[in-house]
């Protein structure tokens, strides 16, 4: 069993993972399926990401069937769990902020976005997945798998594309462009 390596870009520990493994979202085959896995919640949130979301959520509601609209006005968008800001789900499956277009699981935050309604994109969390970021005493960069990301691995082996290239607007989103360039260099790509 080979053992992760970590290395450093900047204060930011990355596990090897990152730059190593392919990936590419295959959306036809997964459905979305980051936005409708089985839990008692969604995924994590930053406490200013709380804010910006309640100052889009009028027009992001727009994007949204009433029984996540019942949701967030009765529970909220979020709930804080073990210290964790995390996102409601409905019945323990679908993001709060989910809504189905042609069978496939998508963002009303980021459609509304991409729509030019608002300027926040989705959250960070959303945003880098299948990256996750734990913090121990800063950040460190894991890949976080699920089985239903498997068409991705194949689809990224096709495109020859790694998590880190897949990620790159994300992470350019988080620490900023000379940080990824940081990256892609230390990877020699």
């Amino acid at each position: 069993m080979a053992i992760d390596k970590i290395f450093a870009i900047n204060d930011v520990l990355v596990r090897d993972e990152i730059v190593e493994i392919p990936f590419s979202c295959d959306l036809k085959k997964c459905k979305g399926a980051c936005c409708t896995l089985d839990s008692e919640f969604g995924a994590p949130i930053r406490k200013e990401e709380v804010e910006e979301i309640e100052k889009v959520l009028p027009i992001v509601k727009n994007y949204l069937m009433q029984k996540n609209i019942d949701e967030i006005e009765s529970r909220e968008f979020y709930e804080i769990k073990d210290g964790e800001i995390l996102i409601n789900s409905i019945n323990n499956k679908d993001c709060v902020f989910s809504y189905w277009e042609n069978g496939i699981a998508r963002c009303a935050i980021e459609r509304a976005y991409f729509d030019g309604k608002i300027d926040y994109r989705k959250p960070i969390s959303c945003h880098l997945f299948p990256i996750r970021v734990s913090d121990f005493g800063g950040d460190v960069l894991r890949y976080e798998k699920f089985s239903e990301c498997a068409p991705a691995l194949e689809k990224g082996k096709e495109e020859n594309i790694t998590i880190a290239e897949f990620c790159k607007d994300s992470l350019i989103r988080l620490y900023g462009e000379q940080w990824y360039n940081k990256l892609m260099n230390y990877t020699g790509k």
